[in-house]
């Protein structure tokens, strides 16, 4: 059988390697995009094989040959497999979106030079944040794209952007901070930080300390994914960033902090200690987003609002403890990355076309550009929920699992969602009507919108409509994903014998002979 395992590092060594030859590279903007268009295509295949490869069963690489959990290790199963996948199409859609921008501004976009190394190495945080095997190690991929973003969401250096990227920074250093101390909590409490070891550590402590342990990762990445009241950052910070920023902010940051509150909740802590406080802390989500996102009159901000809100549906399907709550967590997650990203970069070509993105200034583009209404309308009924579309399909999943719970917590949270829904849709029928049916109240600049930046924005579109269309095989791949969180696969993968990999590593040799679980045949695990 081939060993596929050399694929894993793939998605975080090719953006890395590729954003070092685009820095190189700072004098040649040209080959400066060819490079950055080639490695995440080539990024967004292997993401794509990964997907194939785990549903087969984790795929795992000992970096450097080192047994786990002595040494690093990256895993690819299908929660993994599945973000990547989604993650990598997404930047490389804004990726092309970015290029056809910076074609038409030029150097008032940003600095060709600074801006293509930096997406490179955001893409890489986010890949090794989604496979790293050990907790330290995703705490570097959260370190990796978060310095990313810092330049990122600051290009162009305007006052605007400079105040919301020192809030974004100041909030970011804290949850760094205490996930870093949580970190040494974990190490001092267990002795180790590798995920499947702590999967069988973590149960043998004492459970005041491991509560302690899960709070404060749970609140590290609670203010990363923007739960409520954690999340007052947000709608300050990603709207004044370019366009093709906050649209990868917007579909990509905030769900490598839900992937992590997944990852640890299902296999570091799922006796549901918290599940009651991450169900409130879910219903307050929902409803204080949406209502914030009923209140503006700017588009941005009001998507803004909105990311925050849709957050709580992601959670609430955690706090349900259930396998099928799982389930719809992670397909919901899947949609919304797609849905997201694709209105934030309709609105930028909203933007773009009319000088604005304020509701009360727009007007009539419904007539003067019929496709950006199009394009509008379908993400925006899918975010609101409307059937048949993959936002419908994952409500109803969360429903569902919610109602199979059957606790008065529970039915709030099902009462709340469906509010919050229907707010949703009353939000962005409310922008669709003023942007695109009201007569505007003077008239808009009109200005040409490049057809290379309208062609990712139908593409994610049509993803977002490809979740809809395959809701069946991707929910079912959802399910097994759910499955492998809740029987242990993971552990099994990682430590085939219960203590080390299948790498070489005398340390981890040395302890297996002390534990007098050697291997007795004479050979190496």
């Amino acid at each position: 059988m081939t060993d596929w395992s050399w694929l894993v590092p793939l998605p975080v060594v090719l953006p890395l390697s590729g954003a070092g030859l685009t820095l190189a590279l700072y004098r040649r903007p040209r080959v400066q995009r060819v490079v950055s268009l080639v490695t995440l295509t080539l990024v967004a295949v292997v993401a794509a094989a990964l997907l194939v490869l785990a549903d087969a069963g984790p795929v795992v690489v000992e970096i450097g040959d080192w047994a786990a959990p002595v040494g690093i290790n990256l895993v690819a199963d299908r929660l993994s497999a599945l973000m990547l996948t989604v993650s990598s199409v997404v930047i490389l859609c804004v990726l092309i979106y970015s290029l056809a921008q910076g074609r038409e501004d030029g150097e008032r976009f940003a600095p060709i030079s600074i801006f293509h190394p930096t997406y490179l190495v955001l893409s890489a945080g986010v890949a090794n944040a989604f496979l790293s095997g050990d907790l330290f190690n995703i705490y570097v991929g959260f370190e990796i794209l978060l310095a990313a973003s810092y330049v990122l969401i600051t290009l162009s250096g305007t006052t605007e952007r400079i105040r919301a990227g020192t809030i974004y920074v100041v909030v970011a250093i804290l949850s760094s901070i205490l996930f870093l101390v949580a970190i040494a909590g974990v190490y001092a409490a267990t002795g180790t930080v590798n995920l499947a070891q702590l999967a069988l550590r973590l149960p043998e402590i004492d459970p005041g300390v491991r509560l302690v342990l899960q709070s404060m990762l749970l609140l590290a990445f609670g203010i990363k994914a923007a739960v409520f009241p954690l999340s007052a950052w947000l709608p300050d910070s990603y709207p004044t960033a370019p366009a093709p920023v906050t649209a990868v902010f917007a579909g990509l940051l905030t769900k490598v902090g839900v992937y992590a509150i997944i990852r640890t909740q299902t296999l570091l802590f799922p006796g549901g200690q918290l599940d009651d406080v991450l169900m409130w802390v879910a219903l307050a989500t929902m409803l204080v987003g949406i209502l914030g996102a009923v209140a503006q009159d700017d588009v941005k901000r009001l998507l803004s609002f909105t990311l925050v809100s849709h957050i709580g549906y992601m959670v609430f399907g955690v706090a349900l403890g259930s396998q099928h709550g799982w389930t719809a967590a992670i397909y919901y997650v899947a949609h919304h990355i797609t849905v997201q990203t694709a209105l934030f970069l309709v609105v930028g070509l909203v933007e773009r076309f009319g000088g604005t993105t304020s509701l009360d200034r727009l007007g009539g583009l419904a007539k003067m550009a019929p496709v950006l209404a199009i394009l509008f309308f379908v993400p925006a009924m899918n975010l609101g929920g409307i059937p048949p579309f993959s936002g419908f399909l994952g409500k109803v999943g969360l429903l569902e699992a919610g109602v199979e719970l059957g606790t008065p917590l529970a039915y709030a949270l099902v009462v709340g969602s469906v509010v919050t829904s229907l707010l949703t849709l009353y939000a962005l029928i409310k922008a669709w009507n003023k942007a695109f049916w009201q007569t505007p109240p003077e008239p808009l600049p009109a200005h040409r919108v490049p057809l290379l930046m309208v062609v990712p924005t139908a593409a994610l579109v049509v993803v977002s409509l490809g979740l809809t269309v395959f809701a069946g095989p991707l929910y079912g791949y959802t399910e097994r994903a759910a499955q492998t969180l809740s029987d242990r696969t993971y552990v099994q993968a990682v430590l085939p014998d219960g203590q080390r990999g299948e790498g070489e590593s005398q340390r981890a040799a040395d302890e297996d002979v002390e534990a007098g679980t050697a291997p007795q045949d004479g050979g190496e695990g």
